[in-house]
């Protein structure tokens, strides 16, 4: 989950509230002025006084949070890993179906046992889908996941080939809601499906 909450910023001469956004690798912020700092491009962090202060390639920006400040900087100085993002636990169950992120792979392969094959009763089922059809798998696919398991879609991100209302139709087709959105690379994201709770065993 990201970060949100009204706040006074200040960037060089300007100053405006607004409302400030932490979400995955961005500080966003939107008032008079606005602010899209990439923790990449961060140098400095710090919390005094009710006040998270960040410096960056463009100057240094403040924001007031008050007792929230904390937070954001813990939040900003350690970040979750993919696999933290995605809910994947030691002893978990998984299937990868057509991921091509080899270092993903490796990384979900370190936190648990990763199957090529789809069985049953998978705690998280991952599966690429870089074009529409392949969303006609998703059935299926649900029908492996344990009762509370999660299907991942990892699509493109602005193609035509497949768009997210694809992906989100898709998975309303395989009897799926949608729970949750992750940044999965620069090109891809993953979306969260699950089996609603009244049709669950």
């Amino acid at each position: 989950m990201g970060l949100e909450a009204d706040c006074t910023a200040t960037h060089g001469r300007r100053k405006s509230g607004g409302r400030a956004y932490f979400e995955t690798d961005n500080l966003i912020f939107r008032g008079a002025f606005r602010l899209a700092i990439p923790i990449t491009g961060m140098t400095a962090v710090r919390v005094r006084g009710g006040r998270l202060t960040v410096q960056f390639s463009g100057g240094t920006a403040t924001f007031a949070l008050g007792a929230h400040a904390p937070k954001w900087a813990e939040k900003i100085l350690h970040p979750k890993s993919l696999i933290d993002k995605l809910g994947v636990k030691p002893g978990d169950k998984v299937a990868a179906v057509g991921i091509k992120d080899a270092d993903f792979l490796d990384k979900l392969r370190a936190r648990t046992d990763v199957r090529g094959r789809v069985t049953t009763g998978h705690d998280a089922i991952f599966v690429q889908a870089d074009r529409r059809s392949v969303l006609s798998r998703l059935d299926p696919l649900r029908r492996a996941l344990a009762p509370a398991g999660g299907l991942w879609v990892v699509a493109p991100k602005g193609v035509k080939e497949i768009t997210e209302a694809d992906v989100l139709a898709g998975g309303r087709k395989a009897g799926l809601v949608d729970v949750k959105v992750v940044r999965f690379s620069e090109t891809h994201t993953a979306h969260k499906f699950v089996i609603p709770k009244m049709r669950r065993l």
